[in-house]
């Protein structure tokens, strides 16, 4: 697949509510990269990004909304803007805004950044 297609399909993966299929994307040894000094800041391999993302939902107690944005693509990378409203076990309802950049290679995303601000889900700025 292109960087486009990736990115179209990732897109309407998470506008559908299937974000473990959304995982399918990216290459076994693809790098998960959130921002500096949260929890897994960087995680390496398919596997335990899955690890993370099912530790994540599985503290999730209510969705209250969240969007999507329209994929930019520049060669081998492509971002989205992508928002949320959600109340957790821990740290109770927060909203988040987030700018997540991908790079892919070899028709699999090679690696995800996510930028946003980590006092929006309970951390330290």
């Amino acid at each position: 697949m292109t960087t486009k297609e990736i990115a179209d399909k990732l897109v309407s993966l998470c506008r559908e509510g299937k974000n473990m299929e959304a995982y399918d994307l990216y290459a076994d040894d693809a790098i998960s990269q959130e921002m500096d000094g949260t929890p897994n800041e960087i995680t390496q391999g398919k596997a335990n990004i899955l690890n993370d993302f099912e530790q994540w939902a599985e503290n999730i107690v209510e969705m209250h909304g969240g969007t999507v944005g329209e994929p930019i693509v520049a060669d081998n990378h492509f971002s989205v803007v992508m928002t949320s409203d959600v109340t957790f076990k821990e740290i109770g309802r927060c909203t988040m805004e987030e700018i997540c950049v991908y790079e892919v290679a070899n028709g699999q995303i090679k690696k995800a950044q996510f930028f946003y601000d980590p006092k929006a889900m309970g951390g330290e700025a």
